[in-house]
């Protein structure tokens, strides 16, 4: 039986980076993030920030976010969460306590499906 490995990166507490970063699998902020960020799921921790560009799958906002965000699956607002900017994203989630301060744009299903499978080889798509 072979495990699919999943790979975590994080930007611990009092770290910043900017410029670009594309990675797979999880990103956890804890320190600052600015630029542009292509990946699948991000977390910003209670003590990170992100000023960004991102274009992920999931985004979940427990800190500050302020920029463009295309989440091809889903966005979600922490209590502790601030989201300030412009948003796409297919599901959006906002818990008590969150703050939601940005122009929103729900995605579509095929939107959300074509986004996510840009990068694989081209399929005839069959939507029952």
């Amino acid at each position: 039986m072979t495990r699919k490995k999943t790979f975590i990166s994080i930007v611990d507490d009092g770290f910043s980076v900017e410029g670009t970063i594309e990675f797979s699998g999880e990103l956890l902020i804890r320190g600052h993030v600015g630029g542009k960020v292509k990946g699948n799921t991000v977390t910003i921790a209670e003590e990170g920030a992100a000023s960004a560009d991102m274009r992920v799958e999931r985004l979940t906002i427990g800190g500050r976010f302020d920029g463009d965000v295309h989440a091809s699956v889903e966005l979600v607002v922490l209590p502790t969460g601030r989201c300030d900017g412009r948003v796409q994203c297919r599901s959006l989630v906002v818990h008590e306590g969150g703050r939601l301060n940005a122009d929103v744009r729900q995605l579509g299903r095929q939107e959300a499906y074509l986004e996510k499978k840009l990068s694989a080889p081209a399929k005839p798509v069959i939507d029952l």
